[in-house]
C-alpha cells in the first residue's frame, strides 16, 4: 500500500513510518515539525539525539535501500493545500498521528490549551473534510487514547472496545442502542481525543469514510529493530514533566541516581503498551480496514495495565532506586481500577510483549548511555491542572557523578 503517515516524525509516527515502509508499504510522512518547536519552547530535549529529519530519511534510505518522502505541511492550518495533495499522492491508507499528544502539556497554560484544541480539532476535520472534498476513499488509522474512557468511570467492569450497549427505558418498554463508550476526558489532550471520535462517527455516517480508531494506552520503550539499526534514527526518548510517559521517567530516573518520582498515591491504574507492539498495531489496523458505511472500528491499543506504584516497586527491585512521593498536579482519584479489552488485536495475532522480556533492562541501558543530556531540572511535573496546586522542588540540580550499579536481574513477571 502507499500510506500516508500524518505526524511521522514524532514519538510514534517515526517508528511507525520505518516498520511500514520495513514491511515494503510505500510510506510518505507528512509532518510540520512542530514537536520539535516544542522542545525549543520547554528548552529540554529528547534524552536521545534526535537527528534533523533530512538527516534521518537519507539514513534510512543507506540503511534500508527504500524510500521515505516528506512533505512539510501544517494539517491545522494548510487545508487547502492538503485537499489538493491527497489525489497527487493517492493514498490507500492513511495514520493520523498529527496531534498535540501530551496531557500535561495541554494543561500548561491558556497558550497551550489552545494550541491543542486548534492543533487537534481542526487538523482532525480538515483531514476529514479534504478526504470527501478530494474524493480520496483511503482507510483511515487514527491513534487515540484510553483516556476518553476516563480513569475509574467503569470502577472494576471491563472497558469494552469503543462501544457499549444500553438500554433506554421508552413508554413501549426498553429499547436497546449501541453507544460510544461515555467519554469522560481529564484533560484538553483528552478532551480532543474526545471530540475526534464524534467526528469520525459523523463522517463515517454521512460521508462512508472507513476509519479505526486506535484507544491508545501509554507507549513505553524506544527502539523497534528498524529504529536501532544506526544510531542517527534512534527514536525520542521524553523524560521531561509534560511529555515523558510514566514507565520510561522512571527508567531514565533509576539510570542517572534520581528517586524515582510518584506523583500523588500512586494508586493511579493505568494501560501500557511497548512501542514494538504499538508499531504492529498499526500495522494490523491497516491489514483490516471497516468496510465504506460501517461505524468507525474501535481497538483498545493496551497490552497490560499496572499501578503506578507497582510499576516504582518493580524499577526499584532491578534498580536500587528509592521512591520519592510528591504533590499530584493532576486532579484525579488516588486510586482507580482498570480492567480493559483487548480482544480484537489478541484475535488478529498481536503477541504482547510485557514486562519481563528484558525491555526494562534494554530502555535502562539507553537512558545510561544518554544520561550526559539530562536536564535534572526538567523532571518534576509542574504543569497543573488548577491553578495553585501544590507542586515540588528540583530534588537534583546536578547530575550526580555515578550512575547506581543495578540491584539484580529483574524479577519475573506474568
Amino acid at each position: 500500500m502507499h500510506v500516508l503517515i500524518l505526524g511521522g516524525d514524532g514519538f510514534c509516527g517515526w517508528p511507525a513510518a520505518l516498520h511500514l515502509s520495513d514491511l515494503g508499504h510505500d510510506v510518505t510522512v507528512l509532518d510540520n515539525l512542530s514537536r520539535r518547536a516544542i522542545d525549543l519552547e520547554l528548552e529540554v530535549e529528547s534524552l536521545t539525539p534526535i537527528r534533523p529529519i533530512g538527516e534521518r530519511l537519507r539514513v534510512w534510505r543507506q540503511v534500508s535501500g527504500r524510500e521515505i518522502r516528506f512533505v512539510r505541511l501544517d494539517l491545522a492550518r494548510e487545508a487547502e493545500r492538503l485537499t489538493a495533495l491527497l489525489p497527487a499522492l493517492r493514498p490507500d491508507a492513511i495514520v493520523h498521528f498529527a496531534e498535540q499528544r501530551a496531557a500535561p502539556y495541554s494543561m500548561r497554560s491558556t497558550t497551550s490549551k489552545r494550541y491543542t484544541i486548534d492543533n487537534n480539532v481542526r487538523a482532525t476535520h480538515n483531514l476529514l473534510s479534504a478526504l470527501v472534498q478530494s474524493g480520496t476513499d483511503a482507510a483511515l488509522v487514527h491513534l487515540g487514547t484510553m483516556g476518553v474512557y476516563g480513569y475509574g468511570w467503569s470502577g472494576s467492569a471491563p472497558i469494552p472496545e469503543g462501544y457499549l450497549t444500553v438500554k433506554v427505558p421508552t413508554p413501549d418498554g426498553d429499547v436497546e442502542r449501541e453507544i460510544l463508550h461515555p467519554a469522560s476526558p481529564g484533560s484538553v489532550y483528552h478532551l480532543t481525543k474526545t471530540l475526534d471520535q464524534l467526528m469520525f462517527a459523523f463522517y463515517a455516517a454521512n460521508d462512508q469514510v472507513r476509519i479505526t480508531d486506535l484507544h491508545q494506552g501509554i507507549v513505553w520503550g524506544t527502539q523497534t529493530p528498524q529504529t536501532a539499526r544506526d544510531e542517527r534514527l534512534v527514536n525520542r526518548f521524553d523524560y521531561d514533566g509534560d511529555y515523558g510517559t510514566v514507565l520510561n521517567r522512571f527508567l531514565m530516573q533509576a539510570a542517572i541516581g534520581h528517586p524515582l518520582t510518584v506523583h500523588g498515591s500512586g494508586g493511579q491504574t493505568r494501560a501500557f503498551i511497548h512501542v514494538r507492539d504499538m508499531v504492529r498495531c498499526i500495522e494490523i489496523a491497516l491489514q483490516n480496514p471497516p468496510a465504506a458505511g460501517d461505524k468507525p472500528k474501535v481497538f483498545n491499543q493496551v497490552t497490560e495495565s499496572h499501578r503506578v506504584r507497582d510499576l516504582a516497586k518493580l524499577v526499584g527491585s532491578l534498580t536500587g532506586a528509592s521512591v520519592a512521593h510528591l504533590p499530584n498536579p493532576r486532579r484525579e482519584a488516588d486510586e482507580n481500577e482498570l480492567n480493559v479489552r483487548n480482544d480484537q488485536f489478541l484475535a488478529l495475532g498481536l503477541e504482547p510483549t510485557t514486562l519481563s522480556e528484558g525491555l526494562l533492562e534494554e530502555c535502562r541501558e539507553t537512558a545510561g548511555r544518554y544520561r550526559h543530556r539530562v536536564d535534572p531540572t526538567k523532571i518534576i511535573a509542574r504543569s497543573v491542572w488548577r491553578a495553585g496546586m501544590e507542586t515540588a522542588e528540583d530534588i537534583l540540580t546536578e547530575l550526580p557523578e555515578r550512575t547506581p550499579s543495578p540491584a539484580g536481574p529483574m524479577p519475573e513477571r506474568r
